[in-house]
């Protein structure tokens, strides 16, 4: 039996982070929940233990049942008829499996009907998923929209809400529209209030809709007349039992194809106000939003990590020239450089996650009670944190997961390219990761200011601190020489304060910045479990090392003037 969470002992690594006690005992309340759950934990050990039995299950679940089921489910795919969507026979297998299990709403607190899990042992949960079906992650972890009405919709929507979900019910968020993809600004579907009946309705047309004839919909909509911007756009949760809402087509998609991606027709489908108008896009879908990234960049280290084992084990078995492939230098360097970065995505995505956790329970506890000077120090801290890292890891490690899944076709060679072998259909399913809930230019856009205001050359500083072992003092010093490269690239970029120039070069400084980043928390890795991690510290630290310099060059070689090599000749 295959079990997806044992056979990889960077989990339980992820898991024993010093930062976890405190999340923990936050997230817990002081494990306050022991009186009143008979499932809940009793202290941190107990917390720990019931975190691992759990992921034991998804782990099982995902070796034994969603990981067989992937290549049928690609192959079929949902249908849709009479507007209503029908998942492949295998996909439904796969929900009823995990409803069976009690997981779904992982992340909700018990009174909901969830578990409780901090943000790390839910995104190894998501992690596992993606390794063994990236599209059915798409439809499970929808679950996270969830978060959102917990966080902002009234007491009334989160009783009749989060227990449904919690009970297996299904969820999307309705935000794209033909003419609003990224520019959420520009969505214009229409929420209208009914004052004699007190009801709200949505009319208009959404598209590329994940999941979309889900039972729960968090629709962004417009509901101040005469407005185009986000200042007139409102956050509404849709029940298809109320009726209103069908599905015009299903996406004929590259990749993901077990997960539907819809066209929706809104005809005065009943909705429900969630928290305030005009608040939608400014506040809410920003939260939403967020919580997404982290979705996709636990996504995107599932994909690296099956790629990474396909191209391995291809390699071990496949002969050519009377040896097998894994011995030939070309191969061996293309699987070495596949599991640095694999390993090094899935490092920021669990630091990246313990930023979320501390602020996001510090903040939930606000509400609950006044929180100390300390502690609301404590929560603008991690809060920036995990401002500045959601939108680097999710353009890193997707950006990587397409990279692995190329190499893992390459290494297959001609029958990469074929059906029979699974590394075809990672490398298409990965190619949409840089691409939804913000493609990796938009997460430029996001971290770039973390850039220009010190945040990650702060934290940059603390890695530098943090001690090593003697053995890995060279692989430090390596770290600070491109940090040191990495603060004058900001340096020589921001002095002539120009945005167009500053714009053109943000890309390489965010990715300057990730690799120093990457480095040093793969570092810190390869110091408590060196046998685990040294290996991929030493080869992502010389690849970010040439790639820091790369970008070096190409910044201090180009001029303001030079932008006009660029720029497309427009016709007038």
């Amino acid at each position: 039996m295959a079990n997806f969470y044992t056979d990889t002992p960077q989990f339980r690594h992820y898991l024993n982070h010093p930062l976890m006690k405190r999340i923990v005992e936050l997230k817990e309340r002081n494990y306050a929940d022991k009186y009143t759950y008979d499932y809940a934990p009793m202290d941190f050990e107990d917390a720990m233990d019931s975190y691992d039995k759990i992921l034991e299950v998804v782990g099982e679940i995902c070796g034994d049942i969603i990981e067989p089921n992937a290549e049928t489910v690609d192959h079929s795919g949902p249908t849709v008829a009479d507007g209503r969507v029908t998942y492949a026979t295998p996909t439904q297998e796969n929900l009823e499996a995990l409803n069976k299990a009690e997981l779904m709403g992982m992340a909700f607190p018990r009174r909901f009907g969830g578990l409780n899990f901090p943000m790390v042992p839910y995104m190894i949960s998501a992690d596992i998923v993606s390794r063994a079906d990236a599209s059915f992650q798409n439809i499970w972890m929808l679950q996270d929209c969830g978060e959102t009405i917990y966080e902002f919709a009234s007491d009334e929507q989160k009783n009749e809400y989060l227990p449904r979900v919690a009970k297996g019910e299904t969820m999307s968020m309705d935000l794209t529209e033909p003419d609003a993809g990224s520019d959420l600004q520009a969505v214009m579907l229409k929420a209208s209030y009914n004052e004699k009946e007190g009801q709200w309705y949505l009319n208009g047309v959404k598209r590329f809709i994940t999941n979309g004839d889900a039972d729960i919909h968090l629709v962004l909509a417009r509901s101040e007349e005469g407005t185009k911007d986000a200042r007139g756009l409102s956050m509404y949760v849709y029940d298809k039992n109320s009726g209103g809402v069908t599905v015009r087509r299903i996406e004929n998609k590259m990749g993901i194809k077990g997960a539907p991606t819809c066209e929706l027709v809104f005809k005065n489908a009943k909705a429900e106000l969630v928290g305030s108008r005009r608040m939608g896009l400014i506040k809410y879908v920003m939260s939403l939003m967020n919580g997404a990234r982290l979705g996709i960049m636990a996504q995107s280290v599932g994909i690296s990590e099956a790629a990474c084992r396909e191209a391995y084990n291809y390699a071990l078995e496949r002969r050519q020239f009377g040896k097998a492939i894994i011995e030939m230098p070309p191969v061996f360097e293309m699987l070495a450089n596949m599991r640095a970065k694999t390993d090094a995505s899935r490092t920021i995505l669990y630091e990246t996650c313990r930023f979320v956790d501390m602020y996001k329970i510090l903040e939930d506890i606000s509400r609950e009670r006044k929180l100390t000077p300390e502690e609301r120090d404590e929560m603008k801290y991690y809060s920036r944190l995990a401002d500045a890292f959601t939108p680097l890891g999710k353009g890193m490690t997707s950006e990587y997961a397409n990279q692995n899944a190329y190499d893992a076709i390459q290494i297959h060679g001609g029958s990469g390219y074929m059906k029979d072998y699974k590394c075809e259909r990672l490398y298409r399913d990965a190619r949409i990761t840089n691409i939804y809930e913000g493609t990796t230019q938009l997460q430029v856009v996001a971290a770039i200011r973390h850039v220009t205001t010190g945040t990650y050359l702060n934290r940059i500083r603390e890695y530098e601190a943090m001690l090593v072992l003697p053995e890995l003092e060279p692989l430090k010093r390596t770290l600070s020489k491109m940090a040191q490269m990495y603060e004058k690239l900001v340096e020589i970029v921001t002095a002539p304060k120009d945005e167009e120039y500053l714009d053109f070069h943000a890309r390489r400084l965010v990715e300057s910045a990730g690799h120093v980043i990457m480095g040093h928390l793969l570092l810190q890795d390869a110091n408590k479990e060196p046998e685990m991690f040294r290996r991929s510290a030493e080869v992502y630290i010389h690849y970010g090392q040439i790639e820091v310099v790369k970008n070096y060059n190409f910044v201090t070689k180009s001029r303001i003037e030079d932008l006009g090599y660029y720029k497309p000749a427009l016709s007038e």
